[in-house]
């Protein structure tokens, strides 16, 4: 039995691509700004930006638009705080 849903799933994943996406803004910009990022762990910044280097190809390779647009988005606020993270040791 197929059940109709009252939403569209792809909303929700615009939602959380959306959130999870520009929760790193407020980082960057105090990173940038403050140009102190001691409390910002070096090795979890390598593995998160790697991360989103991998979900950015993968979505490259499958053609998913929403994956590529979210992870490269989310490459450059990440990235701008690790670059922020090596810069202002």
């Amino acid at each position: 039995m197929e059940t109709t849903l009252p939403f569209s799933p792809t909303w929700i994943g615009i939602i959380a691509a959306t959130l999870t996406t520009t929760a790193f803004a407020p980082q960057a910009i105090k990173a940038w700004k403050t140009r102190s990022t001691g409390d910002v762990s070096l090795a979890m910044f390598l593995m998160l930006v790697s991360g989103i280097v991998l979900w950015l190809v993968y979505g490259i390779l499958i053609g998913d638009v929403p994956l590529m647009i979210a992870n490269s988005v989310t490459l450059a606020l990440a990235g701008a705080i690790l670059i922020a993270k090596i810069r202002f040791r």
